[in-house]
Formats: structure tokens, sequence, C-alpha cells
């Protein structure tokens, strides 16, 4: 009875260690902005009714094993916020390489790291779209996944066809929240 009481407590300590490690490792990633503060107001310059310019992105504390990243921009918030319908993408970029940190201030597809591929937003364009929203305060979650593995080219992905590919792939993932009220 001991030997079994002692090789459970072993076996529930080997999972703890793992779910620990695991969460852990996606703490350790962080995703900020020169631009705005997390949970704070996206400045208009990076919005429909400013310049519609992207805002500058750093990362921090990628796993061991990271080879490439991916960016997804999306607004749960659509189209009003008391009565969201749908998530509207702003962003969708992958195959960022694994030893990029950062995306300036209004880049563009052409301005990218060799091997970055961009997906689809939801106007059906590559590249960056700002906050655009018809009603309410929206919130814009800026999400970073880092990968084990470089995707293949998923031709213009949207959003879903991308979170596809990457499944079974993610290491971790970092998130920053904007929010933008017309």
């Amino acid at each position: 009875m001991k030997k079994r009481c002692l090789a459970l407590m072993s076996v529930s300590l080997f999972f703890l260690a793992i779910s620990g490690h695991a969460q852990e490792v996606n703490t350790m990633m962080q995703l900020t902005s020169p631009s705005f503060e997390n949970q704070q107001r996206i400045p208009k310059k990076y919005t429909c009714d400013g310049e519609n310019v992207s805002p500058a992105l750093q990362w921090s504390g990628a796993p061991a094993g990271t080879r490439s990243f991916a960016l997804v921009v999306d607004d749960p918030d659509a189209p009003d916020p008391a009565n969201p319908k749908m998530t509207w993408v702003h962003w969708v970029l992958y195959n960022m390489p694994a030893t990029v940190d950062s995306l300036p201030e209004n880049v563009r597809d052409a301005d990218l790291a060799p091997g970055t591929l961009a997906g689809l937003n939801d106007w059906k364009k590559t590249g960056y779209g700002g906050p655009c929203p018809p009603i309410g305060s929206h919130r814009y979650f800026h999400k970073l996944y880092a990968l084990d593995t470089v995707l293949g080219d998923l031709n213009r992905p949207t959003k879903a066809a991308l979170e596809k590919a990457m499944q079974g792939h993610v290491l971790a993932k970092a998130e920053l929240i904007g929010t933008y009220k017309r």
C-alpha cells in the first residue's frame, strides 16, 4: 500500500511539475507596445480616424524551441460591445523568424522580415487595418504565438485557417489588449 501511495504521489508531482512548467513558459513571454499600454486606449493615430498605421510591438521571453512567430489582431466586440455578433480580424502575420522580437510602427508587408507572410484581415486585404468601431468601446486583442515550426505558405490565410495550421505547434502565447471608442 505504501509503495502504491508513493507511486501515485510521484505521478501527481510529475504532472504538477509539467503543468507548472507549461504555465511558467506561457507567462514568461510578454507582448508590449511603446504606442499604448495594456488595457488602455489605442491612440487615434493607429485607427481609421487617424493615420491608420500599425502600432509598434515588442516581445520577449519566447520559450526555447521557438522557430517562428504568428500575430493575430482582432476585435471580439463587433459590431456592438453590448451585443457582439462576431470577431473582426484586423491583422494576420505568420512565419516571423524566431530572431525577430519587434515590429516597427507603420510596418508594411514589404518591410517585414524575410520569410514573414501575411494573411487576410476581414477587409479581405493583407496588412494592418486599425480600429474603426461603429458603436461603443471595443477591445483589440494583439495575440502573439511562439511556434515550434515554420509553417508552409498558406496562401494569404484567414485567421481561422492560420489557427488550424498552428494547432499542435503553439509553445506560448502573449496578449496585449487595447481599447478604442469613436
